[in-house]
């Protein structure tokens, strides 16, 4: 047990700061692809049928409206979801700021 405590003391503390946030965050870069390719699927689909209004076609407002929703749903999750300078930060640095 004695070399398990030793090799913990022994982290690099920029991969320890990176370990810390993962395990608050798990699954995070999952989270953002999901997050990123569900936006691109409604900015498709809303792309799509901007084309098919420019066209002349008819379009239903239902659907349109949908895929303004899943734009800006996936969008605002992808936005939150986003890595802020202060969260990550503040808990490695009130660590710090208690050990000094």
């Amino acid at each position: 047990m004695g070399s398990n405590q030793s090799s913990s003391r022994q982290l690099d503390p920029a991969v320890q700061a990176r370990l810390l946030r993962e395990l608050q965050t798990p699954w995070r870069g999952l989270r953002r692809a999901l997050w990123l390719a569900l936006a691109a699927s409604g900015g498709v689909g809303l792309a799509a049928m901007a084309l098919r209004l420019a066209a002349g076609q008819d379009v239903a407002s239902v659907d349109l409206l949908i895929q303004v929703v899943a734009l800006a749903l996936f969008a605002g999750l992808l936005w939150f979801d986003r890595d802020r300078a202060g969260s990550g930060a503040g808990v490695s640095g009130s660590r710090s700021g208690g050990e000094r």
